[in-house]
């Protein structure tokens, strides 16, 4: 007979995701384009010409969504904000529908007991700011400041950590670095 391990009761299980991979609803509510809708939307790009146009719809989706991660257990979500939907050239005005989801979709997690992790770049940088050069202009930091702070005002009460990049790494080095 097997053993099996047991898990501390403690023990935190978590699920994560990226904007771009589960949202969808690509230009709802006043979202802007990010560098990754351009690169989708260019049918060279992607073998099978697929988007993130739809993606998981989560967007639309999100109860259920957060639902079946409280039937399967979850404790934890970690997630990004996409920068373009809560401010869609990535400078200037912010785009209160884009924050209005992400405050129903905190509401959902906090009525199924599960904590909220925001990570603020996940590789969907607003096209705006892509196109006055990206990561390789100086403004684009100081654009950042400027989103994290909006971002931590508004959610820093509600959430148990906000990360500034996901995989900094591959955005400086594969993207920028070796441009895949």
């Amino acid at each position: 007979m097997t053993d099996f391990i047991r898990f501390p009761s403690n023990f935190t299980w978590g699920v994560a995701t990226s904007a771009f991979q589960i949202e969808g609803a690509h230009d709802a509510d006043g979202k802007g384009p990010s560098i990754w809708d351009t690169f989708s939307h260019n049918a060279a790009n992607i073998i099978d010409g697929s988007n993130g146009d739809v993606a998981c719809d989560h967007y639309h989706r999100y109860r259920d969504d957060v639902a079946m991660m409280a039937s399967l257990g979850v404790n934890a979500y970690r997630f990004s904000i996409a920068w373009a939907r809560v401010q869609p050239d990535g400078k200037g005005a912010w785009n209160e529908k884009g924050f209005d989801f992400y405050t129903r979709l905190l509401d959902a997690l906090d009525e199924k007991g599960i904590t909220a992790h925001i990570t603020l770049y996940h590789w969907d940088l607003p096209q705006g700011l892509q196109d006055g050069g990206g990561w390789m202009s100086r403004d684009t930091a100081h654009r950042f400041a400027d989103y994290a702070a909006e971002v931590a005002r508004r959610y820093g009460n509600r959430v148990a950590s906000i990360a500034t990049h996901n995989e900094p790494w591959c955005t400086a080095n594969l993207g920028y670095g070796n441009g895949q």
